[in-house]
C-alpha cells in the first residue's frame, strides 16, 4: 500500500499541475504539489479516523498511582535506549547507518536527476523555462515513477523467494504434487537478514556510481534500481523489533535472558511479561526507539549535506536562479554536490551492512540457545 501511494504521488509529480489547474492558490508546481499532499493528507487521516475503531485500555494499576510527568516519561525512554537487549540494539544500529545512506536519497533524487538533465541532456530552450523548479521536479519525478513501480512489484514478488524469520521453527508441507520442486527452491532460499545485508550492498553499489552520472538515463537507471532495497528497508526492520518484541513479552525465561536492567526491574516489582498491557507498553517503547534512531540520522546527513554544498556549490544554482548575476552562480564544472551526498550515503549504507551481518549473527547465537 505504501509503495502505491508512493506511486501515485510521484506520477502526479510528473504532470504540468500550474497548466492544468492554473495560477490560482499556487503559481508553481513545487505550490501545487504541497496543496494537493496536504489535502491528502488530511483525507487519509480523517478516513482512518472514521473508520478504525481501538479497544478501550482497561489498566489494572492501582487507581491511585499517580501518572508520570514528561521528566519522568524522558527519563524511563532515556534509560531504555541506553541500555537496550543486544538484538534491539543492533536493529536500531543498522537503522542509523541505513538512514544516513537513504535520508539524502529521498530527500534530493528527484533534483539530482533534474540537474542531471538540465546540465548535459536538456536543448537549450528548455534551460530557459520561467519554472526551471518545476521542471526539474517533473523530470526528477519520472525517475521515482519508475523507483516506486519496482518497489511495488518487488514488495509482490520478492518475499516469495526470501525466507521468512517464521521458517525458521516451521515445517512445510505442500502437496505432494509439487513437493519436490518446493523442497529445492526453499533450499536456496535466503533468509530475510541475508537478503537484507545484499540489499545494503546493492543501494551502496548503485549510489557509489552517483558521481560519475552524466546522462538522465544513467541518472534514472541508478534511481530506478535502488527500488529494490527498498523493499527490505521498508520491510525488514519493523519485522525484526516485532519479532524481538513478542519474543520478550511472551517467554519469562528468554525475557530474562534477553531484557535490558530497566525490563528486569519491572520484573523485579511484579510485572508479568505476558499480560496484554505489559506487551503494548513494550511495543510501544521499542517502536518509538527505532523511530528515534530513524529521525537522528536526518539531522546527521543534513549536516553533510550543508558541508558538501558549502564547499562544492557556493553560491546560487545556475539552472534556478536566472535573475541572479551570472557571477552569483556555482560552478558545474566540478562534481555535482548532491551526487556527493549520495556516495556518502551509500558508504554509510555498506555500515549498515556490517550492522545486520552483526544481528544475523546474535539471532543464530539465539536460536541455538533454544
Amino acid at each position: 500500500m505504501v509503495a502505491i501511494g508512493h506511486l501515485v504521488g510521484y506520477v502526479i509529480g510528473t504532470v504540468d499541475l500550474v497548466g492544468i489547474f492554473g495560477p490560482s492558490y499556487g503559481d508553481t508546481q513545487f505550490k501545487k504539489l504541497i496543496l494537493l499532499a496536504a489535502f491528502a493528507l488530511v483525507f487519509t487521516v480523517a478516513v482512518t479516523s472514521w473508520a478504525v475503531t481501538e479497544k478501550v485500555l482497561v489498566s489494572g494499576r492501582d487507581d491511585h498511582v499517580p501518572s508520570k510527568g514528561l521528566t519522568q516519561i524522558v527519563s524511563h525512554i532515556f534509560k531504555a535506549a541506553t541500555t537496550l537487549p543486544p538484538r534491539i540494539q543492533a536493529i536500531c544500529n543498522i537503522q542509523l547507518w541505513s538512514g544516513i545512506g537513504w535520508f539524502p536519497f529521498m530527500f534530493y533524487s528527484t533534483t539530482f536527476v533534474g540537474e542531471i538533465y538540465f546540465r548535459y541532456d536538456a536543448p537549450q530552450d528548455f534551460k530557459q523555462s520561467k519554472d526551471a523548479l518545476g521542471e526539474i521536479g517533473r523530470i526528477g519525478s519520472f525517475s521515482l515513477v519508475l523507483f516506486s513501480l519496482v518497489t511495488f512489484v518487488g514488495a509482490l514478488i520478492i518475499p516469495l523467494f526470501v525466507k521468512s524469520p517464521d521458517e525458521e521453527n516451521f515445517t512445510a508441507r505442500p502437496p505432494a504434487a509439487i513437493a519436490g520442486v518446493v523442497t529445492k527452491v526453499n533450499k536456496y532460499k535466503p533468509d530475510l537478514l541475508t537478503a537484507w545485508i545484499y540489499g545494503h550492498l546493492l543501494f551502496s553499489s548503485a549510489m557509489i556510481l552517483a558521481p560519475m552520472a552524466h546522462s538522465f538515463r544513467f541518472a534514472t537507471f541508478l534511481v530506478t534500481l535502488c527500488g529494490v532495497p527498498w523493499v527490505f528497508a521498508s520491510w525488514a526492520p519493523n519485522t525484526f523489533m516485532g519479532i524481538e518484541v513478542n519474543r520478550m513479552s511472551n517467554s519469562p525465561s528468554r525475557r530474562l535472558s534477553t531484557s535490558s536492567p530497566l525490563e528486569l526491574a519491572s520484573l523485579e516489582k511484579g510485572g508479568s511479561s505476558t499480560d496484554p498491557a505489559s506487551s503494548g507498553e513494550l511495543s510501544g517503547l521499542y517502536f518509538g526507539i527505532l523511530n528515534i534512531y530513524a529521525v537522528i540520522p536526518q539531522f546527521i546527513s543534513t549536516f553533510i549535506s550543508m558541508i558538501v554544498f558549502n564547499i562544492l556549490e557556493p553560491g546560487k544554482s545556475p539552472e534556478l536562479a536566472h535573475d541572479a548575476d551570472p557571477s552569483e552562480h556555482h560552478s558545474t564544472d566540478g562534481p555535482n554536490a548532491i551526487a556527493v551526498c549520495l556516495f556518502i550515503g551509500a558508504v554509510s549504507t555498506i555500515g549498515a551492512a556490517f550492522a545486520t551481518k552483526r544481528l544475523r549473527a546474535l539471532h543464530r547465537e539465539g536460536y541455538e540457545k533454544l
